[in-house]
């Protein structure tokens, strides 16, 4: 059978008929494209956006917000970071050394500010060590660390009279075991809010 042009080009036509014929062009609004329970809103013209909700009630819309309520949402974040921050008390050491590690700076600032905002909190500071050298070296290690935090305290806001230290050497473990992971967390100062 042979096939002729005037049979392709009737062939084309029938095929794009029933593609076109398949598809449906209906008419979408804005508030269509995500669904209509979506909560998912375009950005407006001036360039803000709304956040939770598109239909504008109880979002927040950043082209509404005034520079003090940025500055307001601002420091609701620090100061919710600084109390974060606070709920780790306690802090670990290298093998034989006092020198507080550089990830513990920010943390205990944010504790020495909270005893500068808060003047009778009290903390105890406890120093820690792992259980290799003698228990008077270790009494001493431990108080040598216990030290370095309070002065790091002081010096970033916090009283003298809000600060006891105290060393428990090898006396406290957190751990039980004689390797370097037991050791590792066994190389500590707390502190102690009372």
């Amino acid at each position: 059978m042979k096939v002729t042009a005037h049979h392709k080009l009737f062939a084309m036509v029938l095929s794009l008929g029933l593609i076109a014929g398949c598809s449906s062009i209906g008419d979408t609004t804005e508030d269509d494209a995500y669904g209509a329970d979506s909560d998912v809103s375009a950005v407006d013209q001036d360039g803000g956006s709304t956040v939770y909700g598109g239909d504008d009630e109880g979002g927040v819309s950043s082209s509404e917000m005034t520079e003090e309520q940025r500055r307001e949402a601002e420091a609701r974040a620090e100061q919710a970071e600084r109390e974060a921050m606070r709920d780790i008390t306690t802090f670990y050491f290298d093998f034989d050394t006092a020198e507080i590690k550089p990830e513990a700076r920010d943390v205990l600032v944010a504790h020495a500010r909270y005893l500068q905002a808060n003047p009778d909190q009290d903390v105890r500071i406890e120093g820690h060590a792992d259980e290799r050298g003698t228990k008077e070296y270790n009494l001493a290690l431990g108080e040598r660390r216990a030290n370095a935090i309070e002065r790091f305290l002081i010096v970033n806001g916090a009283s003298r009279g809000q600060t006891e230290t105290v060393s428990y050497g090898e006396e406290k473990p957190a751990v039980m075991g004689s390797d370097e992971s037991a050791w590792a967390q066994n190389r500590r100062v707390e502190l102690v809010f009372q």
